[in-house]
């Protein structure tokens, strides 16, 4: 029979599930909300420890005052030195969305012996789909409003009509934003180098042995559906599908990723 103080050791000495948390395009951390305190408490249900490390991207929130790289492989190397730089050795894994998941699959690509799991949401890769799916044409003058938007306000209400369809508060979520836009101001530049990152990224044929999960919505009125469908095709990896929820999937529905994650963790598992 083990001791209570073996038990003790046993639990201090088992290895820590590390996840990395990567937004897309002018996101910084804050916009994650509540997911990452929901998304840790179902992790260590079934993991036990973890550990979560949110990443701005460069230009982004902390990193505002950075300049953002004009191609998504200076940005997997950006976040690859900030692991370094804590102290992060051995395979973690990634959870991103949107241009937070081009950066992960360059990540997969060109390092996988870093990963051990990536969950995807809510991306659009080429050469798998066409420009006016990863962008829906009827979007375009709405960015463009949303370019020449004199407020923050303003500017905050356009992107969430854009990326959500079931946030229950609107308010307390646009003035949450609007306070991030304000303390940690993404500039015009930095948003165009991020969006020339991303027109230029062209995702591998192949993705290479990392487990990769693909979490889409139906109801994404930013990205059409079908990038998540053609990516799972194209990868022969597993997709999980929301059927009313937005671009912001975490946003508009968190409980639902953390439990869709710890299911195909769960699967993994399985001989």
């Amino acid at each position: 029979m083990v001791s209570q103080q073996g038990e003790v050791m046993a639990e201090l000495n088992a290895p820590v599930a590390t996840w990395v948390l990567l937004r897309g395009l002018t996101r910084g951390v804050g916009h994650w909300g509540e997911f990452p305190a929901l998304l840790e408490r179902r992790l260590a249900q079934q993991q036990g420890a973890v550990r979560l490390i949110l990443l701005d991207l460069p230009g982004n929130g902390a990193l505002c005052q950075m300049h953002s790289p004009t191609r998504v492989g200076g940005m997997v190397d950006f976040c690859r030195a900030e692991l370094s730089a804590q102290g992060v050795s051995g395979p973690v894994h990634v959870l991103a969305m949107s241009l937070g998941a081009m950066v992960a699959a360059d990540w997969a690509s060109r390092f996988p012996d870093d990963l051990s799991a990536l969950v995807l949401i809510n991306t659009s890769l080429r050469p798998f789909s066409a420009f006016y799916q990863r962008l829906r044409p009827a979007n375009y003058l709405k960015l463009v409003g949303l370019l020449m938007a004199r407020s923050p306000q303003a500017r905050e209400e356009v992107v969430l009509h854009l990326t959500t369809r079931l946030v229950p508060d609107e308010a307390r979520v646009i003035a949450s934003w609007v306070d991030l836009q304000t303390r940690q101001p993404v500039s015009a530049i930095n948003a165009l180098r991020q969006l020339l990152a991303a027109m230029r990224y062209v995702a591998p044929r192949q993705l290479g042995p990392v487990p990769t999960l693909i979490l889409g919505s139906r109801s994404d009125g930013l990205v059409n559906y079908r990038c998540s469908e053609q990516l799972s095709r194209a990868w022969r990896v597993p997709l999980t599908t929301h059927e009313r929820a937005g671009h912001d999937l975490p946003l508009d529905d968190g409980p639902w990723v953390a439990q869709s994650v710890c299911e195909w963790l769960a699967s993994q598992n399985r001989p």
